[in-house]
């Protein structure tokens, strides 16, 4: 009958187990606890945060089409919502204040495209007529000067180029700009849509964001959208009014000096204007190029010194007393934020990348109440001044 006995256990038995498993248990978390374990749970937390950061990256690469226009229309609405307000204020109904506000933007930039375009069709002519005179300049200094460039050379590199649009490559390219084109007319369109009704029911669609969230995740939730908003709509009109003093110092220098094109060329300085520290520079450097093709060499120095000069009163004076409050951020993290965003979205993510890192830097410096950062944010200790 040994083979249907019980087998009975002393509590020693019984209490090694548990034992082992205590030793076990405090060993593991003793491997967690000490300084590497430390090291390596902070490490595993930067993983996870880097491959959530890079899929929400990845998703709107992929939904462009949309976030895009989405953000957009959130700038556009920002910095509008002072004069919706205003206009409420004054007994204006929303849905007659938000439909004025849509219409003043939507004439406002088709009257800038129609000149871009009629000053164009005005004086392409001539510009063409100046370009291939000033390339035949470039053809004889390539010839007589340093580098002694035959006419043959010359050729076979127009040949070329000739050959190139005339390849499949060339037609791929253009079937693909017209693809652009679609996706550039059905994003204008979500763009105004959206527009329109974040002007129209902007609080309305926060409110309703807001619902999951009690106490004081609704009050930080409160304080993000009012920071959000704040923040894009004085980077827009601190951004406008500084692009207003480029375009307007450069244009009345072209004008001055007769360079063709010179409306559109200080429309392309309002709109560059828009990606800091170098959009600018780099609208400039086109409009020199363009005098220098259809005026010379010393109007071409002259528009030079001209960019020089706006760009240093802009960076000096204006740009830190109407960008001090909406860009608070280091130059550095400017440019690197442009850099990261020109990788991501081209000129789009140039020109989003820093108002969005600024929206960041806002929200850190709201989390934990209307002037308490975040607790890795907050300056613990004197600190040189910037």
């Amino acid at each position: 009958m040994g083979l249907f006995r019980r087998k009975t256990s002393s509590p020693a038995m019984t209490e090694a187990p548990d034992k082992v498993r205590a030793l076990t248990w405090s060993a593991q978390r003793n491997i967690w606890s000490d300084a590497f374990g430390r090291l390596a749970t902070r490490c595993l937390q930067i993983i996870l945060v880097i491959i959530v950061a890079t899929g929400l990256v990845f998703a709107m690469t992929q939904l462009s089409l949309v976030v895009i226009p989405v953000v957009l229309a959130l700038i556009v609405a920002s910095a509008i919502y002072p004069l919706l307000e205003l206009m409420r204020r004054h007994g204006v109904p929303s849905i007659l204040a938000t439909w004025i506000a849509l219409v003043a933007i939507i004439v406002i930039l088709g009257l800038v495209v129609w000149l871009i375009v009629n000053a164009v069709q005005n004086q392409v002519d001539d510009l063409a007529k100046q370009a291939t005179a000033g390339i035949r300049q470039l053809q004889d200094f390539a010839k007589d000067g340093p580098f002694h460039i035959t006419d043959d050379q010359i050729q076979k590199g127009l040949d070329s180029a000739v050959d190139f649009v005339q390849s499949a490559s060339f037609a791929s390219g253009a079937f693909a700009g017209v693809s652009a084109a679609g996706s550039f007319v059905t994003g204008l369109a979500l763009f105004v849509v959206v527009l329109f009704f974040f002007m129209k029911d902007g609080p309305k669609i926060w409110a309703f964001m807001e619902r999951p969230f009690t106490g004081e995740q609704f009050e930080r939730a409160q304080r993000i959208g009012e920071k959000t908003v704040s923040t894009f709509g004085g980077y827009i009109r601190g951004t406008a009014t500084v692009a207003l003093v480029d375009s307007v110092g450069i244009g009345i220098g072209l004008f001055a000096l007769g360079v063709p094109l010179a409306l559109p060329l200080s429309v392309i300085v309002f709109l560059s204007a828009f990606v800091p520290l170098v959009g600018a520079t780099v609208a400039g450097i086109l409009a020199a190029l363009v005098a220098l093709v259809a005026n010379g060499l010393v109007p071409a120095i002259i528009v030079v010194i001209i960019v020089i000069v706006v760009n240093q009163l802009e960076g000096n004076f204006l740009q830190p007393v109407v960008m001090a409050r909406s860009l608070s951020l280091h130059p550095l993290v400017v440019l690197i934020a442009l850099t990261a965003g020109t990788i991501v979205g081209g000129i789009i993510g140039a020109v989003l990348a820093v108002p969005i890192a600024a929206v960041a830097w806002g929200i850190v410096t709201i989390w934990n109440g209307p002037d308490r950062p975040a607790e890795f944010a907050r300056q613990k200790r004197l600190e040189p001044k910037m």
